[in-house]
């Protein structure tokens, strides 16, 4: 039943009118673990399942760019067993899964400072962006360490220092420009924005890049989005008149 109601929404998804880019702040994994009386981490390593579910549909359908909202700069609040329990669940994820991004012809991004991040949990992450580093399928980001304010912040930084140097004329300065100095160098702004888990917020995420994003709220908690959940959201894209401020 699952896979006929997935056959039937995939067939109601136009090919041509894809969404180039989509993102996804992955929210509910605790109210999930809470309505189950578990412990937090295990809604997190449920909301991994989910990742590699998603990865793989948007992949077999052609997504060229995906963006998933892991751990933001404010998460670093969140109780240290919490924190401890998601890197380790980061490794595993990376450890049991690259093959599957390498065999998908995947490229592995970053969003955000994985410096803070503890060494093991950093090293991983660094091998997965060096042996995806020559794929040319999908671009899979992922949002770690990541806090929109903060990419703009930082952005203005790069871009006195350019100036300072004379690399650049201020004058030169515009939108394009500035694009270039955000972690999603190189790649269009996200077409749509999925938001599960009943929250109707951006949480900081991407706050330049998604000006004309269409947004898509659920009130699907994270570990339960379904690939078929994800058709929803692209069929419904799809039936919207995208203007950009025109008419």
């Amino acid at each position: 039943m699952y896979q006929k109601r997935n056959k039937s929404l995939k067939n109601q998804i136009d090919i041509d009118n894809l969404p180039k880019h989509i993102s996804i702040i992955m929210d509910g994994n605790g109210r999930w673990a809470k309505k189950r009386f578990l412990p937090r981490n295990l809604g997190h390593q449920e909301g991994m399942k989910r990742v590699v579910e998603i990865v793989e549909a948007s992949t077999k359908l052609g997504i060229k760019h995906l963006t998933l909202y892991a751990f933001s700069t404010e998460n670093w609040k969140r109780p240290k067993d919490e924190i401890d329990g998601l890197m380790r669940i980061l490794v595993f994820y990376i450890r049991s899964e690259l093959y599957r991004l390498i065999k998908n012809n995947v490229k592995l991004h970053i969003l955000g400072d994985i410096e803070p991040l503890p060494i093991v949990a950093r090293d991983e992450v660094k091998r997965a962006i060096e042996e995806t580093k020559n794929n040319n399928g999908m671009h899979l980001n992922i949002a770690l360490n990541y806090g929109g304010r903060a990419d703009i912040i930082n952005a203005v930084k790069e871009i006195l220092k350019d100036v300072e140097l004379g690399n650049i004329n201020i004058d030169d300065i515009d939108s394009n420009l500035f694009s270039g100095y955000l972690y999603t160098n190189g790649q269009p702004d996200p077409d749509l924005l999925i938001r599960p888990s009943g929250e109707s917020r951006i949480s900081n995420f991407l706050l330049y890049q998604i000006a004309y994003t269409e947004l898509w709220f659920s009130d699907i908690l994270w570990p339960d989005f379904k690939e078929e959940n994800l058709y929803e959201a692209i069929i419904d894209y799809q039936k919207r008149n995208r203007r950009f401020g025109g008419i």
